[in-house]
């Protein structure tokens, strides 16, 4: 059991600290809890207040820690204290949103790359001059800290650990129960401009859940805007504005992403993994996981597959479910792979 705890720092919203309960919660495999330094009643910005039962012990043991609140001026110090010490120990440390200024305090981005609410992104880097703050990014990974934007970034991060530690069937599942869109990938570069309101007050989300339900089509730019009722020119500058991908970028990652889950839940071939996510070829199937994930299909259903695979007759290999730790060393190898430098990944809105 992989347990989650949530460090509380007021002021904190409660929207905030809601997002690791929905998001981890909805996978059996995941204790979730949430502790301060002063457990009880904790009043929230611009909410009501919320009851915080445990104290900073829950952390001891902890597998992730995540930083919730806080971008006053001093978190309370035994709260810097634990979070220093599960960061010693080994655990993952993430913090959402505002969270990257506990972090910050606590001396544990000190010459990091980390990102906070846009907003906020300033404030961040003029009191901790050490850390690289990055203002445009959804969330950043760096040497196995990850820090998020607010609102639907801190949920894309949740979603994003998720995926880690138990592959992209289960983030997906996650995402759907939470109601908002798949996970967005790891390692990739986006710097994208602000994004544009949709002409007319118009999206193009009911054009991508369509591409979606027909990734196993060769499906070109034409076929997207005709959907759209838009031309090709229109249709390019829209999905960008809205995704910050180009229509046939935001395709590729979808099905890669659709192959990626077709290899962790089920046995087929590799040529109808291939088929059936739209890349065509077994050659194809490999050459685009192993550049956007680091490992081949075979490697990558080795590593995160759900399923125990029965022996044959005159079968003496067993294929078993690989520890969290085995899947977190695939996951950092692949994320690192796919950013260009190891222990690093980055994403944005």
């Amino acid at each position: 059991m992989h347990r989650v705890v949530a460090v509380v720092v007021p002021p904190v919203l409660s929207f905030d600290v809601s997002i690791p309960l929905m998001v981890f919660n909805s996978v059996p495999d995941y204790d979730v809890r949430v502790c301060t330094a002063r457990p009880g009643p904790m009043p929230t910005v611009g909410g009501p207040d919320i009851v915080v039962p445990d104290g900073l012990e829950a952390v001891e043991g902890a597998d992730t820690v995540i930083a919730v609140g806080s971008g006053g001026e001093r978190a309370p110090a035994e709260a810097l204290d634990a979070l220093r010490k599960a960061a010693a120990t080994g655990a993952r440390i993430a913090s959402l949103c505002t969270g990257a200024f506990v972090l910050a305090q606590a001396g544990l981005l000190d010459g990091r790359r980390a990102t906070t609410h846009w907003g906020l992104a300033g404030d961040l880097a003029t009191r901790f001059p050490s850390v690289d703050v990055q203002p445009d990014l959804l969330f950043v990974e760096d040497g196995g800290i990850f820090t998020s934007a607010g609102a639907a970034a801190a949920i894309d991060l949740c979603l994003h650990l998720v995926r880690i530690d138990y592959g992209a069937a289960v983030a997906n599942t996650a995402a759907r129960l939470a109601v908002v869109p798949p996970v967005r990938p790891g390692g990739q570069s986006q710097f994208i401009e602000t994004p544009l309101p949709p002409e007319r007050g118009t999206s193009l989300a009911p054009t991508r859940a369509w591409a979606l339900e027909h990734l196993d089509r060769p499906l070109t730019l034409g076929d997207l805007a005709g959907h759209a009722r838009t031309s090709v020119r229109t249709l390019s500058r829209r999905f960008h504005a809205e995704t910050g991908l180009s229509p046939l970028q935001w395709l590729l990652h979808r099905r890669v992403d659709r192959a990626r889950e077709l290899l962790e839940t089920t046995e087929l071939p590799m040529d109808q993994v291939a088929r059936k996510s739209g890349l065509g070829s077994a050659d194809s199937l490999r050459k685009h996981m192993t550049g956007r994930v680091g490992l081949t299909p075979t490697a990558y259903r080795a590593s995160f597959s759900r399923s125990v695979t029965r022996p044959g007759p005159g079968d003496k290999t067993l294929a078993v479910d690989p520890s969290p730790g085995q899947r977190e060393q695939v996951a950092r190898r692949a994320r690192g792979h796919a950013a260009g430098r190891p222990d690093r990944a980055q994403v944005t809105p």
